[in-house]
């Protein structure tokens, strides 16, 4: 049995929008089970300012959100992570560090809402189906109660059926 709580790696290329969503969800959801964290191959530098709208119009504290490097969580002083997931193919066709710990890894592309043009409510909306698509998918993982044995085969799994509907 692995020890608990998993850590869970999300990563994106910007590190504004998509990760900080999952990582904001996994973080209210994942209660004692999970510690989320998120990080970008060339990040923005700061949070989407829509990413934030949604996740406190979902009760989300967003106090967390920040657009940071993935090499930080790289070094030997990092936490160990049992997953890293990708959640755009940006990243998941770019060389990432070597982790500490070699953790599982899945990808879960997700359509990036910071591309979307319009309006303030078109923008709203492409974010939140981010959100309701984030969340689906972290609500899976889960209720699917991985071990660190686990959790990589699980996150594959949803990440190929959820790709599948989208």
């Amino acid at each position: 049995m692995s020890s608990m709580p998993l850590h869970v790696l999300f990563l994106c290329t910007g590190n504004s929008a998509r990760s900080l969503i999952a990582e904001g969800v996994l973080r209210k959801l994942g209660q004692d089970q999970f510690r989320a964290y998120s990080a970008g191959s060339q990040p923005t530098g700061t949070p989407n300012p829509y990413a934030l709208i949604v996740l406190q119009d979902h009760d989300i504290d967003a106090d967390f959100a920040a657009s940071k490097r993935w090499d930080v969580f790289a070094g030997d002083d990092a936490p160990k992570m049992d997953l890293i997931v990708t959640v755009c193919d940006n990243a998941a066709g770019e060389t990432c560090p070597v982790w500490p710990g070699h953790p599982q890894v899945a990808h879960w592309g997700v359509a990036d809402p910071a591309a979307i043009d319009g309006s303030h409510d078109r923008i709203i909306a492409g974010f939140q189906t981010t959100y309701e698509e984030m969340s689906s998918r972290i609500r899976a993982l889960i209720a699917g109660h991985p071990t660190a044995e686990t959790i990589g085969d699980l996150a594959r799994s949803i990440g190929q059926s959820e790709a599948g509907q989208s």
